[in-house]
């Protein structure tokens, strides 16, 4: 064996009260080993594992840089991975849309409100780095030909409009081009290959993976474990673990099978645990963000959820047992789903709150014809209507939103303190668009500790695992508490990037 005490570690790994979720995820998954004596399966210059936001980021900017032979391994039948179902929203301080617009913002003020968000834990370095690149990166992603609406979103947390977000209202507006350029170019990609592990030198560093083929999600797995030798690196780009109820509910027991879930299939975590067990730090695991924008109406991220986010900062959401407000529709992700979670009868049980919008400024965006045709929103002409299919008390959401309409007027809310800019001109009026409200577990803060180089930390050193790269949100402790919306794709890309250029040290 290694001089890497594997066993050492596994006890580490336990003693973080996660080892039941790695077992869960990857029963038979073999831990990292000394290459010495490996039989090398393939040579590659560089090895990419997963092909969301970061990894197809990492393989262009490596290209870019003069890479030859760059390969993307991607565990499901399909490309994308998580990134290409998230909101395809991204933020970025200095845009020509905001010049524009009239919008002005600095790196500066997109870090306050991000550190603001995270509630005094969130990496200021890390954060200040995504966003001095933010620019770079949404480049990259129009220069592969994704387009994006013609206006700018101010999404909660945020002090100002600074969120494109793509036409296709999806992240697949993102990973397809970037798909596409990545072939263009010469990327070699390859599907149905799940990482099985690492394979390291003498001194703990990294050389190579141990990938499987022909690799069938949640099914049994014949497919042959090839050795690749990766000659500059290997950079992990896996994803969070949203999908892994076991590990989740070890950090947060609410979090059970029965919360909904905005996750693709395959963020279970494995390539996390992996460089857990090779020495990486992990950090703030147990900070899981739920998504105040989703809908207990439909399966997953859905049509509701980029609907809500276009729609609050002019709509009000109310309890349906009052009639009243009860948060700031903008405020960050965390304040609002508890917000959210506390609407419940005199039993405990849940009574998801409305989203009331007025349809003719809700229709601006595409979904809303979607909502209404799928039956997971709904269409009123009066209030009268609304309350009596709601079962919401009439007077007081009379009252409410005869109150919300005076702040629009005024431009301050004296109730909650919302950023009424948005909300200009944007009366709360008949017909009527309403949705129902309730999180869902969206996003996950924690994972493998990283520098402003994408290296990943080693727990028993403090300095870099030699070949080793992590981006996206498989690395933690960039956010804090809570992630502000529309900030995982610029991180993603960023640090996708960044992992390239120190590989290839430019």
């Amino acid at each position: 064996m290694s001089n890497i005490d594997l066993l050492g570690r596994r006890k580490f790994i336990a003693g973080l009260g996660i080892a039941a979720g790695a077992a869960m995820v990857a029963p038979a998954m073999a831990v990292s080993e000394k290459a010495d004596g490996v039989k090398w399966d393939k040579e590659v210059e560089i090895v990419i594992i997963g092909s969301g936001f970061a990894g197809l980021a990492a393989a262009i900017e490596a290209t870019k840089h003069g890479a030859k032979d760059v390969h993307i391994f991607e565990k499901m039948s399909y490309f994308g991975g998580n990134s290409a179902i998230n909101g395809g929203l991204f933020a970025a301080p200095g845009t020509p849309m905001q010049k524009k617009e009239g919008v002005e913002d600095s790196v500066d003020r997109m870090v306050n409100d991000q550190l603001l968000s995270g509630r005094g834990i969130a990496d200021e370095g890390l954060l200040r780095h995504v966003a001095s690149h933010a620019v770079e990166a949404l480049q990259m992603t129009l220069d592969a030909g994704s387009e994006y609406h013609p206006y700018l979103q101010q999404l909660g947390g945020h002090s100002v409009a600074r969120t494109y977000q793509t036409s296709v209202s999806c992240g697949a507006g993102i990973t397809q081009p970037l798909y596409k350029e990545c072939k263009r170019i010469g990327v070699n990609t390859h599907n149905r290959s799940k990482f099985e592990g690492f394979l390291v030198g003498n001194k703990g560093e990294v050389v190579g993976v141990k990938m499987r083929q022909n690799y069938h999600f949640g099914e049994d797995q014949p497919g042959k474990v090839l050795n690749i030798r990766a000659k500059r690196g290997v950079i992990m780009a896996t994803g969070g673990f949203a999908q892994n109820v076991d590990l989740r509910m070890a950090q947060d027991p609410t979090l059970t099978a029965d919360v909904g879930c905005t996750n693709a299939p395959g963020a279970t975590g494995e390539g996390m645990f992996e460089m857990f067990r090779l020495g990486a730090i992990p950090v703030h695991l147990a900070h899981i963000q739920s998504g105040p924008w989703a809908s207990p109406d439909e399966g997953g991220f859905g049509y509701v959820s980029n609907y809500s986010i276009f729609n609050l900062p002019h709509s009000i959401a109310v309890s349906r047992t009052t009639g009243q407000r009860f948060m700031n529709e903008i405020a960050d992700r965390k304040t609002r789903a508890d917000a959210e979670l506390s609407n419940r009868d005199e039993k405990g049980n849940p009574v998801p709150p409305l989203l009331i919008s007025s349809f003719k400024d809700s229709k601006a965006h595409p979904n809303t014809e979607k909502v209404i045709k799928y039956n997971v929103g709904w269409k009123f002409e009066s209030l009268e209507e609304l309350a009596t299919h709601f079962g919401v008390p009439l007077a007081g959401l009379k009252a409410q939103i005869a109150e919300y309409n005076g702040y629009v007027k005024t431009g301050e809310d004296k109730q909650f303190g919302k950023d009424m800019t948005l909300a200009k001109n944007k009366m709360i009026e008949a017909p009527f668009t309403v949705v129902r409200l309730w999180p869902k577990v969206h996003y996950c803060q924690g994972g493998v500790k990283v520098n402003t180089k994408a290296e990943v930390t080693d727990s028993f050193t403090g300095t870099s695992i030699t070949g080793l790269y992590a981006a996206g949100e498989v690395c933690g402790g960039i956010h804090g508490v809570s992630r502000l919306g529309s900030c995982s794709i610029p991180e993603c890309m960023v640090m996708g990037m960044t992992a390239a250029r120190s590989l290839m040290n430019v």
